[in-house]
């Protein structure tokens, strides 16, 4: 029992699940619930604080509850904590899991290994570990001390004030949480370049993940000697980017509740902004719920592809989405093999992507389903709140709170698959690989 429960594929579920019962239980306590109450209404109801707190550990971002007025400033650090919990457990525990598989298999995994100058001895985890808190934490420290400059002088916050939110922001916006202290999350800002430009920076660095992230500080003058996985993520990230800004841009341009109200660089800075909250950054500065339908079914493929593995997203990841469009591409042209940077993919990591793409595609499908039995919204409201859930993005277009209990409780599992189910069936994929000493006979079927 004991050597099952240490199966590395069932560490990552059993640990967020030890993180969320914490951080609900802290959640329900009076002092995390604002202002002053009548008697026994100054507790929040179990339901609230499980969805904040799961939200919070598998940094999503959604909430059924205004963040910025029903918590404490207690409740406040409670959600900041869990955030930086999920945030570094989730890309230290991926990366772990990486090492595990490869010495399991037998393989020199290049994402580790080139990024963390070619260390595979699991007696060194723990240099590896301190090695991505110290980058998290400077990272964030440098993001919290420009966002509270600019809260001080451009919007005279007191320096308590700024340093509280513009460190809660940094933590929230690198490990891709979604949550703000304000009541419109960032409308406000929306023009201030200040303030969204960090903020999309902090989220689109920590949707990387460390192990690009490394390999980066190393060779970023050489994109030559990227591994195959650093040279996916990042030049797919690029692309997802560019075409998320200029669907908002299109779709959006003309549109007076949204890009509409603004002057050309300010339709350009939220267009950047929303290119890069999707990959499941969570925060927004126009409403979505007043977006036009096309930019939604966009946001919606941007948000099921999410971010970078190892990183601080969700969704299906980076890899997968792109590892599959190049195996379509070697289908299309009749190779025999799938070759990225001339470096042949291995059929086993072709399968694994497809497996996870597929098991994404259920939980959405089903996902859907389910919660629409629960409401009577409109159904492309309900798939978009499900791949918000799903890809641990945070993104709304408002329902979220008037979703009814059994909903709810759906999109805390959701979030939850989301968030560890990805790197779980990866995982559980690679470490049960073995070798067959026989083969059966073969006999194609008729495919389409």
């Amino acid at each position: 029992m004991r050597r099952t429960l240490r199966h590395p594929a069932r560490i990552v579920p059993i640990a967020f699940l030890l993180a969320i019962g914490v951080g609900t239980g802290l959640l329900m306590l009076p002092a995390a619930r604002a202002g002053v109450h009548p008697p026994g209404a100054d507790q929040p109801s179990p339901l609230t604080a499980l969805f904040t707190a799961a939200s919070a550990v598998c940094v999503t971002g959604l909430t059924v509850v205004d963040t910025a007025t029903y918590w404490s400033t207690f409740g406040h650090v409670v959600i900041m904590a869990l955030m930086q919990v999920g945030g570094y457990g989730i890309m230290t525990l991926a990366t772990l899991l990486g090492l595990l598989v490869s010495r399991r298999l037998g393989l020199r995994t290049r994402l580790i290994a080139q990024a963390e100058t070619r260390i595979t001895d699991l007696s060194q985890l723990r240099r590896l570990l301190v090695r991505v808190a110290v980058l998290m934490l400077a990272f964030e420290v440098v993001i919290a001390v420009v966002l509270a400059l600019r809260l001080r002088i451009g919007y005279r916050q007191d320096p308590g004030t700024a340093l509280w939110h513009g460190a809660f922001h940094a933590v929230s916006a690198f490990n891709n949480g979604g949550f703000s202290l304000y009541p419109d999350n960032l409308l406000r800002f929306a023009t201030d370049p200040w303030i969204c430009l960090p903020i999309a920076i902090a989220v689109a660095t920590g949707s990387l993940g460390f192990p690009v992230l490394f390999e980066l500080a190393r060779e970023f003058r050489t994109p030559a000697r990227w591994s195959v996985h650093t040279r996916i993520t990042v030049y797919g990230s690029l692309v997802l980017l560019a075409a998320g800004a200029l669907a908002v841009l299109l779709f959006e341009w003309t549109n007076p509740a949204t890009l509409g109200r603004f002057d050309v660089p300010g339709k350009i800075l939220n267009a950047v902004f929303q290119g890069v909250m999707p990959r499941s950054g969570g925060f927004n500065t126009v409403d979505y719920g007043r977006m036009n339908p096309e930019t939604l079914a966009v946001t919606d493929a941007l948000m099921f592809i999410g971010a970078g593995s190892a990183g601080t997203g969700g969704g299906i990841k980076v890899t997968t989405f792109f590892l599959l469009a190049f195996v379509l591409l070697a289908e299309v042209r009749g190779d025999p093999d799938v070759v990225v940077g001339r470096r042949r993919i291995p059929v086993a990591a072709q399968r694994q992507a497809l497996t996870i793409a597929l098991f994404g595609v259920l939980l959405v499908f089903a996902g859907t389903l389910a919660v629409q039995a629960f409401t009577p919204h409109p159904p492309d409201r309900v798939l978009f709140e499900v791949l918000s859930a799903f890809g641990t993005v945070g993104l709304s277009t408002g329902i979220t709170a008037s979703l009814p209990p059994p909903a709810q409780l759906l999109l805390v599992i959701l979030m939850f698959l989301g968030r560890v189910g990805t790197i779980t069936v990866a995982t559980g994929l690679a470490l049960r690989e073995r070798k067959v000493l026989y083969r059966h006979p073969e006999e194609r079927p008729i495919v389409g």
